[in-house]
């Protein structure tokens, strides 16, 4: 074998476990291939080498990683901005909506996967632009979207509009019609509210 070969697939293979320790939770294929920018053979081979080693678990929804975690604890929420909240009727407070919104495209989002946080169960999007993650959650009734506290290169106006654009989606997804109209779901949203700072929230 070619040594740099073997020398990119054991990196590949570093940053597949890694990546799936590190965000805690189920990756599907397409969301892993995204966040690491990896070619489908590739990110292929090295799924089976280190499902082989029992590093890496295919499991309903994508791959998860096997062996000792990382401990996520109530700090870690601070690396996530919200964005917005919906207080959901009861119809809705039992997570079927999320059941309906996991693993589906939208727009510009693209599914990632299920991840492990203090806040719960988060669904994961990524751009497709490739500019960061966009979540969603539910936790008491209330469904929340997140994104990554800004980084260096990030922009925040790309991922708020992201955030928005999810928002609008999860809406729609409670209660679809035909040709395109969006009536209130059984029961009525309760309340919006949006946390990003071009909100014009009042004080």
């Amino acid at each position: 074998m070619d040594p740099d070969r073997g020398a990119n697939e054991g990196r590949l293979d570093e940053r597949v476990v890694t990546t799936l320790q590190g965000m805690s939770g189920r990756l599907a294929f397409s969301g892993l291939r995204r966040v690491l920018g990896a070619h489908p053979e590739s990110l292929s081979r090295s799924l089976r080498r280190l499902t082989r080693e029992g590093l890496v678990e295919k499991v309903d929804g994508g791959y998860r990683a096997l062996g000792p975690r990382p401990r996520v604890d109530a700090r870690s929420d601070r690396d996530l901005r919200s964005i917005g909240r919906i207080d959901l009727p009861p119809t809705e407070r039992d997570g079927p909506l999320l059941g309906r919104l996991a693993g589906r495209w939208f727009g510009s989002l693209r599914w990632v996967g299920l991840l492990q946080r203090p806040e719960g169960e988060l669904l994961a999007w990524a751009r497709r632009d490739g500019g960061g993650l966009v979540l969603l959650g539910l936790r008491d009734g209330v469904l929340s979207v997140y994104v990554p506290a800004a980084g260096p290169d990030d922009e925040p106006a790309d991922a708020e509009d992201a955030a928005y654009e999810l928002l609008f989606h999860a809406v729609q997804a409670m209660r679809p019609v035909p040709d395109g109209a969006l009536p209130a779901p059984a029961g009525g949203i309760l309340a919006f509210g949006l946390d990003g700072p071009a909100c014009g929230r009042p004080n």
